[in-house]
């Protein structure tokens, strides 16, 4: 159970939660106030030497008034294409911000010879890179063994207009149309004269420009006009070249003459295309009975609708009813008889020669109206040409005049344009003005040394804060006995105060008396040890810890001294690895140990030495297998002699972490007292080596905190419980 607890790295389920609670945060700040104040403090020393030695910089400012629009004459900002708005300031401010303007500037004011902007002037550095890389360009590239030669006018020149350009600052003021150009430079008279410059500058190119382009403007129009000159002469001599090619005068009325005549011809056509229709549905009969006799063709409407035709056939049907009459009384050749036949012969060569005569006047008729239809759609071909010819002439003619006033119209434009570009051609108009002229300034702007300082100050503190709150963070060694006990599960036997001194004056620290916080926290450590052990008796006890360094002797030469004013109690160096006990007491080399007794070289007698009231065994001969000598049984009988003769013994053995000496002595103890050491041991170091003692079943009662720095552990609330009580009143009188 208690390895399945290790295994959380003595985090629990707050534990990530912990390193971001405000409590801790103060925690980590609180412990390390003092350098974070002094980290502070140089920082910001240092941020006063360094802007005290930064070079002072002067802004001087000129003020000037941009208008939407200039003083125009006559429309002449069409010309210019000058309208106001957003874009327009957007394009001055970059035209005073351009390379041509900074270089007028430059070379009005001499600035490439102005020890500021001139690098020949500029103080040497302290490291020449460009010569040094000059000189080591040969060894690295034999081939390049060209002397480097320095730089030309032009670079120069380049080099001090592009330094003026970051110098320069264009800034609108508030909602208006006031516009601040500022310079910064070193020389506060300078700057004033190169913000001027600047402002005159620009208003002297926008100038020159505008005449420029008057300039270019007349020209191109006079070249333009010549142009629509001639073109406007050219289309009025092919208007008069078509009215002479087509004998016009003016072509209203014939326009007029001509579409009234095919109008009426039109008319014309109409009705005869209705009569020949008519005739030809008469003829169409006519031609359906074409070789019937007179009889059937007097059946036909348009026939039987001629008067004689009806006349000489009702004559007929008479004349037939006669015969028929008389037929009947008289003989064929009975005069009667003979004069109805004869008129009734007659009768039929009349309607006969009628019905011809009315099926010849139909057919005539019909080839009339058809000739007739012919005539008219002849006509009306013609005439409808002759109209249609006349349209096209006055289409053209109309053509060739809206040419001719398009071209007067565009001529007269650029006559007017012209002569008003010509009268004010000498009228200085530009959209800006200088409103306040620039100062020479009398305070500096950089380095604005409070700020810089203060911002310094304040880098500096976060920095620290936050160096200090991540290695706390990162800190995972023992502040207190709760982390000890939240972080291994085991109880806390003791609190060691930190000692200042040598590590081998420690083990003896119990003995002098010197430091009653010490004598206090080691009688404390026997209490909790003899109170532990009252059920079942801790007669071998073994000291260790995981690492070296970490105090385990001191607590083992201390605690055996305390409980030997109350018990018979053996002190054992049994870390043969780095054995300390026969330093500490400055025992002669070769004095014989428990490797002698366990071997059999020596005696008790011999080994047990008797110094400062305490039973002490060092390790002896160090052996160069000492492993086999701690599991030997010869070690086991050594022990029940010694746990014979006396109430407690005192094993100090070597680390758990690199050896496993500690884990062979716990088989044979009844206790083992585990030793960390605040702020040094790691949590996850002491817990691989607490864990290695528990795997194999070792007896660990509880855990020394050793070395702790009362005060701070106090102060920061670390979870000191205090165990010997108030630091304050046990410090001895100075």
């Amino acid at each position: 159970m208690d390895i399945i607890k290790l295994s959380g790295i003595g985090r629990d389920e707050k534990g990530s939660i912990e390193l971001l609670a405000p409590s801790l945060l103060w925690r980590f700040i609180s412990c390390r106030i003092w350098s974070i104040i002094s980290f502070t403090l140089i920082v910001a020393m240092l941020a006063v030497l360094l802007v005290s030695n930064m070079t002072r910089i002067y802004r001087a400012t000129a003020t000037l008034l941009f208008e939407n629009q200039a003083a125009n004459v006559l429309s002449i900002e069409q010309i210019y294409g000058i309208e106001g708005g957003d874009d327009y300031l957007a394009t001055q401010f970059e035209l005073l911000k351009s390379r041509a303007l900074a270089e007028r500037v430059v070379r009005n004011l001499g600035l490439d010879t102005h020890p500021e902007f001139d690098p020949r002037q500029q103080p040497e550095p302290l490291i020449d890179w460009s010569a040094l890389l000059g000189k080591l360009n040969p060894i690295i590239n034999p081939d390049q063994l060209e002397e480097p030669s320095g730089p030309s006018e032009i670079d120069i020149f380049d080099q001090v207009v592009e330094d003026f350009q970051r110098r320069v600052t264009v800034a609108v003021v508030g909602r208006t149309q006031l516009i601040e150009v500022s310079t910064d430079m070193a020389d506060a008279s300078t700057a004033a004269l190169a913000a001027n410059a600047l402002a005159d500058g620009y208003i002297e190119s926008q100038l020159e420009a505008k005449m420029e382009m008057t300039q270019t403007a007349t020209n191109w129009m006079n070249e333009r006009l010549v142009s629509l000159k001639n073109t406007l002469s050219e289309s009025e001599s092919r208007l008069q070249a078509f009215l002479e090619q087509e004998n016009l005068l003016n072509l209203e009325g014939i326009t007029t003459v001509s579409a009234t005549e095919l109008s009426g011809i039109s008319g014309k056509l109409t009705d005869a295309r209705q009569e020949r229709n008519a005739a030809e549905s008469q003829y169409n009969q006519l031609m359906t009975m074409q070789g019937a006799g007179y009889r059937r063709l007097a059946s036909v409407p348009a026939v039987m609708a001629d008067p004689l035709v009806a006349q000489f056939k009702a004559a007929e049907a008479t004349a037939n009813a006669k015969v028929q009459e008389l037929s009947r009384r008289y003989g064929t050749k009975h005069p009667a008889m003979v004069v109805a036949q004869t008129e009734l012969n007659s009768a039929r060569a009349n309607l006969k020669a009628q019905v011809e005569q009315v099926v010849a006047s139909i057919k005539n008729s019909y080839q009339l109206a058809v000739a007739s239809e012919r005539g008219l759609q002849s006509s009306f071909e013609q005439n409808k040409e002759q109209v249609q010819s006349i349209s096209r002439n006055e289409f053209r003619l109309r053509e060739l005049q809206r040419e001719v006033e398009s071209n007067r119209t565009l001529y007269d434009t650029f006559m007017t344009r012209l002569k008003e570009t010509t009268a004010t051609q000498d009228l200085d108009t530009v959209n800006a003005r200088v409103v306040d002229r620039a100062l020479v300034p009398k305070r500096a702007i950089k380095p604005q040394t409070l700020t810089l300082v203060l911002v310094a100050s304040v880098v500096a503190l976060i920095v620290a804060v936050g160096v200090v709150i991540i290695l706390g963070v990162l800190d995972r060694t023992f502040k207190g006995d709760e982390e000890v006990e939240n972080n291994l599960n085991l109880p806390v036997l003791g609190v060691v105060p930190l000692v200042k001194g040598k590590p081998s004056k420690l083990t003896q620290l119990f003995r002098q008396d010197t430091n009653p916080e010490f004598s206090e926290s080691i009688r404390s450590l026997r209490t909790s040890l003899v109170l532990a052990s009252m059920d079942r008796s801790y007669k071998i006890t073994m000291v260790t810890s995981s690492l070296p360094g970490e105090g385990k002797t001191s607590i083992s030469s201390n605690l055996a001294m305390a409980l030997g004013q109350i018990e018979k109690t053996l002190l054992i160096d049994a870390d043969m690895r780095r054995p300390s006990i026969a330093k500490i007491y400055d025992l002669p080399a070769g004095t014989p140990g428990l490797a002698n007794l366990i071997v059999g070289s020596a005696g008790l007698k011999d080994c047990i030495l008797r110094r400062d009231g305490l039973d002490i065994i060092t390790t002896g001969t160090v052996p160069p297998n000492p492993q086999e000598l701690l599991s030997s049984e010869s070690f086991s009988r050594v022990l029940k002699q010694l746990a014979a003769q006396y109430e407690r013994i005192i094993i100090d053995t070597a680390p758990t972490l690199g050896v496993s000496d500690a884990l062979l002595l716990s088989r044979y103890t009844n206790a083992v007292i585990f030793v960390v050491k605040s702020d040094a041991t790691s949590i996850p170091v002491a817990q691989s080596g607490l864990g290695k003692l528990l795997q194999v079943g070792a007896p660990v009662k509880g855990v020394v905190l050793n070395q702790l720095d009362v005060k701070k552990a106090t102060k920061y609330g670390y979870g000191y419980s205090g165990y010997y009580g108030d630091h304050k009143k046990l410090k001895p009188d100075a």
